[in-house]
């Protein structure tokens, strides 16, 4: 009994131990939130929404135009790349090497991918900066993210999904796309936010990449001019790199506040993405399961 008694003692401390952590990390979150949202927004000018020089505007849409480039092209190669490993890799010193070398990719610092990413996107290509070598490099970044979160979704599966849809008849691949996938689906949404999460953010990679240039044409809509603004092969500057500018480099009178609210702004998108992102994944989760 003195066993038991003790056991319970030690488990009620525990758990009121993991609820403070818990308490405590969603403190700081909010409070950090709460900080930077603040000073962003403490001197706020309605022109520096504006899409000219003296506003966020053109930075604002090069960051969800950016991250969005990265998206496609990350998403379907992480996630094909992902079901390779998880359901037609065989166990061996390939597979080994293959895993070892998405876990180093994820781990290579930001500045070096974004020097791999000038020299061959931009040197060996001859183009100028532009919007899509800073969606490759950061795509780079994202893949071994979404490709391990896809491993590991479909490692976790239960083994009813595949046996099932198997023993009906269907093949490996239609077991996959219409019965392991979407089941999959909303561990998978926690790799694509965070590689999301990762382009809002990334400064280092996109500076020897995507270019400083904030100059659009917001009425000329030819894809082939270098202001319009859906051409991905034009440079353009992104929050981030417009807070670490306005830090480091600007002189201009308002250089803070331009970079406070850059920071509260990317902020926000990103809890706007993450939060859209997750009831998209709900909602897809609830469809396959007929709800």
């Amino acid at each position: 009994m003195g066993k038991i008694k003790s056991a319970k003692i030690a488990d009620k401390i525990m758990t009121i131990v993991f609820y403070f952590i818990a308490l405590l990390f969603l403190i700081l979150l909010l409070v950090l939130a709460l900080y930077v949202i603040f000073k962003g927004f403490v001197d706020f000018k309605l022109e520096y929404l504006s899409f000219n020089r003296k506003g966020i505007g053109n930075q604002f849409f090069n960051t969800i135009y950016l991250v969005f480039l990265s998206l496609v092209i990350s998403v379907p190669l992480g996630t094909l790349a992902g079901i390779y490993m998880a359901e037609y890799a065989k166990q061996g010193k390939i597979t080994n090497f293959l895993r070892i070398s998405i876990e180093t990719l994820s781990s290579l610092p930001s500045i070096v991918v974004g020097l791999f990413g000038y020299l061959v996107f931009i040197v060996m290509t001859g183009a100028r900066w532009n919007l899509m070598a800073g969606a490759l490099a950061v795509s780079i970044l994202s893949i071994p993210l979404i490709t391990t979160t896809t491993v590991d979704a479909f490692k976790s599966l239960e083994n009813g999904y595949k046996n099932g849809s198997l023993g009906l008849g269907a093949t490996h691949w239609q077991t996959i796309y219409h019965v392991m996938l979407p089941a999959c689906f909303p561990r998978i949404m926690t790799g694509i936010i965070l590689a999301a999460g990762r382009g809002f953010g990334e400064a280092a990679a996109l500076l020897y990449t995507s270019g400083m240039s904030t100059d659009i044409n917001w009425s000329n809509w030819n894809l082939s001019a270098a202001t319009c603004a859906l051409n991905p092969f034009r440079p353009g500057e992104t929050l981030s790199l417009l807070i670490w500018a306005s830090r480091s480099e600007a002189v201009s009178a308002n250089a803070t506040q331009i970079a406070n609210l850059s920071s509260a702004v990317l902020m926000i998108m990103v809890f706007t993405f993450s939060i859209g992102a997750r009831m998209l994944s709900r909602g897809i989760n609830k469809k396959a399961k007929g709800c």
